[in-house]
């Protein structure tokens, strides 16, 4: 952890997963600019106001956050680095209240995505779609709201004094996401140290071509970690496709960018940085 007296936009308020990351990443000391919105967090990195931003991308249990994959690449936002965050999501609510007192339970969609075998078990509690874990539960303490309950980290129950009627339910107990530090692009290439590339990847458009750059990597020593694919609006049927790889050499990734360029094939490095999924 590095302290640091940079200002970082997270999407949600204190007590939420993206604020977690940014103090573990930059420190308590860290200012922190709370955005409602994904895009909120994006215009506060271009506007200057933030210096740097923190972006789930995925989670291990739902997936891509395809949206912020385009947020960034629309933007010219660059990955700079990473962080795996274990999410362990609690039910919390007004303190002096049971399972059974509560008829609503409101989160993040991602959150009540990754909890829902818990509430097929009680489908008295009808679910609610907002927009940030911690935000609910701040609502609900200042308001006092009973009946109504909240999905979020044990920090946001700690800071607003609700009391946790249900701990760990999500799905799957090994349930990670990965966030991404994000600024403005500057047009630099990763400094320091880098074992892994976040590229945009758009292929020549003939038989194979995708199977034809797969290999291309592989016979290079890179190794991909994800692939997603992404239409291309203006161009119907046609894909665009986000690459993670990581590698041991960066004269093999740098020599494999060159074979890429060779044959065509258009790269948009999204950002260079150290691989930290073997973090604890």
């Amino acid at each position: 952890m590095e302290q640091s007296t940079a200002n970082i936009a997270i999407q949600g308020i204190k007590g939420s997963y993206h604020d977690q990351v940014a103090r573990k990443i930059f420190g308590n000391d860290v200012g922190i600019i709370e955005c409602m919105s994904f895009i909120d967090l994006v215009k506060s990195i271009i506007e200057g106001e933030a210096d740097q931003g923190v972006l789930a991308l995925e989670n291990s249990i739902a997936g891509a956050i395809l949206p912020n994959y385009d947020l960034m690449d629309r933007n010219n936002l660059r990955i700079t680095g990473e962080y795996y965050l274990p999410i362990s999501h609690q039910l919390m609510a007004v303190k002096g209240q049971t399972l059974q007192d509560i008829k609503e339970v409101r989160s993040h969609p991602m959150a009540l995505l990754q909890c829902k075998v818990f509430f097929e078990n009680h489908p008295h509690i009808r679910l609610v779609e907002d927009f940030d874990t911690a935000g609910v539960a701040k609502w609900i303490s200042e308001e006092n709201i009973k009946g109504i309950g909240a999905i979020a980290g044990a920090s946001a129950a700690e800071y607003y004094g609700l009391e946790i009627l249900n701990d760990h339910i999500q799905t799957v107990k090994n349930n990670v996401t990965r966030f991404c530090i994000v600024e403005q692009d500057n047009g630099k290439s990763g400094t320091g140290h880098i074992n892994k590339a976040s590229l945009k990847v758009i292929l020549v458009n003939e038989k194979g071509s995708l199977a034809k750059t797969l290999t291309l990597m592989y016979e290079n020593n890179l190794d991909l970690t994800k692939i997603q694919s992404i239409p291309i609006i203006d161009k119907p049927w046609q894909y665009a496709f986000f690459i993670d790889l990581v590698f041991e050499k960066p004269e093999d990734y740098t020599r494999t960018l060159h074979l890429l360029d060779k044959r065509g094939i258009s790269v948009k490095i999204l950002g260079e940085y150290l691989n930290r999924q073997d973090q604890p």
